[in-house]
């Protein structure tokens, strides 16, 4: 990303949303020139200066303190995820420090495989930082059949908005797909040097014209926890919940547990699910030993 026109086009999209009734100004008649707060109600709101806030607002957080931010932060409503965002842009910007690349995970311990496969009845899996699925107990990679099938290594970005499949198998699709660009920006801002992160948002952008303005759009979300709908091709409809776990001997990794409501039509579709996976594999099994 180009860091200042980043911050410039982030701060200016959040000031274009908010109203000045929303922020608790007095909203005089008239036609407003802008949409959105104007930078110089931002400034009051944030308790900067108006030449202060323009250079923020023109891609130069060099130096602005913590509560500076925080103020801006306020100013313009931002969610605990935004708030994140906009540090993490301050932080790229500030003096100078040698540039590192962090590359995005591509293999696991075996021992993390093995507290996969100990998860019976719920699917689990692990996914990095760009979104590539990297392992799978069972019942996940039966879940997300339709995923593997496609390209390795497995990306969940890459599934829904470049494989047609896709929106069959999520009934939410455009949530879905509002989500997935939204972490994608915002784990952009924390590693901007990271070349696999750029090259998979490259690749979305030339190949997906809902990508380009869905990431046009400058949202950033935390999706730790929730519901979840699948239309699996076997066994039908499932709704689920969702909980995310980062894994602290690897920040850049993290483990996804679905589960249902016990007793529930989509539990009963996880038991089908299960056994139509034990069959799968067994038929697999059966093939590779006539082959060999």
């Amino acid at each position: 990303m180009d860091d200042q026109a980043e911050i410039r086009e982030f701060l200016a999209s959040r000031r274009a949303r908010i109203t000045p009734e929303q922020a608790g100004l007095p909203a005089y008649g008239g036609h407003r020139r802008v949409k959105g707060l104007r930078r110089e109600e931002v400034a009051m709101l944030a308790g900067v200066s108006v030449d202060y806030y323009v250079r923020l607002e023109r891609g130069n957080l060099s130096g602005a303190s913590d509560s500076v931010l925080d103020g801006v932060a306020r100013a313009l409503h931002l969610d605990d995820a935004e708030r994140q965002y906009l540090f993490d842009l301050a932080r790229h910007t500030s003096p100078p420090t040698r540039a590192r690349r962090r590359t995005a995970a591509k293999r696991l311990r075996p021992a993390l495989q093995y507290m996969l496969d100990a998860i019976t009845d719920a699917p689990a899996w692990i996914h990095n930082d760009r979104q590539d699925l990297l392992a799978a107990n069972d019942l996940a990679q039966a879940l997300y059949a339709p995923l593997l099938a496609g390209p390795r290594p497995a990306n969940i970005a890459r599934f829904i908005y470049l494989d047609p499949a896709a929106r069959d198998f999520l009934p939410d699709w455009d949530k879905a797909a509002n989500d997935v660009a939204a972490m994608l920006r915002g784990e952009a801002g924390r590693n901007p040097y990271s070349k696999d992160l750029t090259d998979l948002i490259g690749e979305l952008s030339t190949r997906s014209e809902i990508f380009r303005k869905r990431w046009a759009d400058h949202n950033v979300r935390q999706h730790r926890t929730g519901p979840k709908k699948i239309h699996h091709p076997a066994v039908g409809n499932l709704e689920l919940n969702f909980e995310t776990m980062s894994l602290d001997s690897d920040p850049s990794l993290t483990l996804v547990i679905y589960t249902a409501v016990p007793h529930s039509p989509s539990a009963d579709a996880l038991r089908l699910l299960a056994t139509w996976a034990a069959t799968q594999n067994q038929a697999q099994a059966d093939l590779h030993e006539r082959l060999t």
